[in-house]
């Protein structure tokens, strides 16, 4: 279902990042296809990935680039990233141009509370096209982005209260949902429930939105 709705999206030149679910050979393949950059998030369900990476950077040494944020929220939080070429060869991962580590802690002001978490993850972009603090910056971006769909989300789709509750399906219509909203939002669409709304009884419609049919309409659509 991803790579259809991207062969309506202009994404040469572009970096497309994406969690765990979406981080598969056939999606990497396509977007260096394309000649857009991956930059993907490595979890558990791809677990030879994830230990490889995992293994190499178990006894890493001082950060490649280290991001203090300011207290916000009631908290402070420091960002770490390593990053290798080393694995390029040897991960069974297409196109992989560095593999990283971020690790985040996250320190509550008011009580002192330490949390930490460790993220790994795969690009297509080379050190020359990315360095260590791109990398961060791209990772915060997506995850500022996952955040900020949340909401929208929950507001359309009354996400809290679904009751969907077996196997993956519960991370799986998540995904689709955010795939949804920022597909809207990547037309232009500044209010994404009146756009839901416009869309919803209308299948054509939607086709015509996306630029998936040849004679879409341009204004209507806009």
């Amino acid at each position: 279902m991803t790579i259809p709705l991207l062969d309506a999206i202009a994404i040469q030149g572009k970096t497309i990042t994406a969690d765990a679910l979406l981080t598969q050979r056939k999606i990497a393949g396509y977007l260096v296809n394309r000649e857009a950059d991956y930059h993907f998030t490595v979890k558990n369900n791809q677990p030879a990935l994830r230990e490889d990476i995992a293994l190499f950077f178990e006894n890493r040494q001082e950060p490649d680039f280290i991001d203090y944020t300011p207290p916000d929220h009631g908290r402070i939080e420091t960002r770490k990233i390593w990053t290798t070429t080393v694995l390029n060869q040897y991960l069974d991962f297409p196109h992989v141009g560095q593999a990283f580590v971020i690790e985040r802690e996250s320190i509550k002001k008011k009580t002192g509370e330490r949390t930490r978490e460790v993220v790994y993850g795969v690009t297509s972009s080379k050190p020359e096209k990315a360095n260590a603090e791109k990398i961060l910056k791209t990772n915060r971006c997506h995850w500022s982005i996952e955040n900020s769909c949340h909401y929208v989300i929950d507001w359309n789709y009354n996400e809290d209260r679904c009751r969907i509750r077996t196997g993956h399906s519960p991370e799986n219509i998540t995904r689709l949902r955010r795939f949804a909203v920022s597909l809207i939002k990547s037309k232009g669409a500044v209010f994404v429930a009146q756009k839901i709304r416009e869309l919803v009884q209308n299948t054509r419609l939607v086709f015509d939105y996306l630029k998936m049919t040849k004679n879409y309409c341009a204004t209507s659509c806009s």
